[in-house]
């Protein structure tokens, strides 16, 4: 199996090396990953510039863009042949319920899953046990080689920041939602201009049971089928109704 990893982090991150190595022990593993972090950078393709790769090692290509790019550059043109899976991450941090709009993590494998692969975004929630993050990212791995799920997902996967010993399991999960943002950070700087800061994510408003953000909190690996289609088909009768209204 041909492995593209990638992620939002940049290509020196520790998670991306934890997670290279790890699936390498399956699999035959490239990283394409951005040159510098890119947190928050959600599916942004680079179209006003061209974009430069560096080849640092035979196995690892950093590119100056975005995780998207990353990921459409190495499957559209520099893996010959293209790979069979798309995973991305480790992520630094958690990526659960609507944090998965501003991720370029998730929008990594998102973009996989566009161009037709199975793709895996995996997130630790915090920034210390790496390899248990890595684990079930092999576990996972191999379960879609003897059995592929339907081609319309992408799988959201979070891990808690815990010993491999000390997870309790995968729960299969919806998104939850978090308390709307802070709001912005006024500051100055040492010329006396201001500037600006986005605050940090607020804690989960709906983290209750079967969210994403409640099995993690319980010690579960949390896994949340996602998809690129975001008709909201629930709310197709009643438009229709509203527009014929007018």
């Amino acid at each position: 199996m041909k492995i593209l990893v990638s992620n939002d982090d940049g290509v020196n991150a520790e998670g991306i090396r934890t997670l290279a190595e790890a699936l390498g022990s399956i699999g035959d593993v490239m990283i394409v990953a951005p040159d510098r972090n890119h947190s928050g950078a959600s599916h942004s393709l680079t179209l006003e510039n061209p974009l430069r790769v560096e080849t640092l090692s035979e196995r690892v290509l950093a590119v100056k863009g975005t995780p998207t790019d990353c990921v459409h550059l190495a499957v559209n043109e520099l893996l010959k042949p293209q790979p069979d899976l798309v995973v991305s991450g480790i992520n630094h941090g958690a990526n659960l319920g609507d944090d998965v709009i501003y991720s370029g993590t998730v929008a990594a494998a998102t973009e996989g899953r566009y161009l037709g692969l199975p793709a895996i975004a995996i997130s630790l929630d915090g920034h210390q046990h790496f390899a248990s993050a890595a684990a079930y990212a092999v576990k996972l791995v191999k379960a879609l080689q003897d059995s592929p799920l339907p081609a319309d997902q992408i799988l959201n996967v979070n891990v808690p920041d815990l010993p491999l010993e000390q997870i309790k399991g995968i729960q299969v999960t919806r998104l939850g939602c978090r308390h709307p943002a802070e709001g912005v950070i006024v500051d100055q700087d040492p010329r006396g201009k201001r500037m600006y800061w986005i605050a940090p994510p607020s804690t989960g408003q709906d983290a209750g049971a079967g969210t994403d953000f409640a099995a993690v909190e319980a010690g579960f690996v949390s896994i949340t089928p996602l998809q690129i289609d975001m008709t909201a088909y629930r709310h197709i009768a009643q438009l229709k109704e509203w527009v014929e209204r007018l």
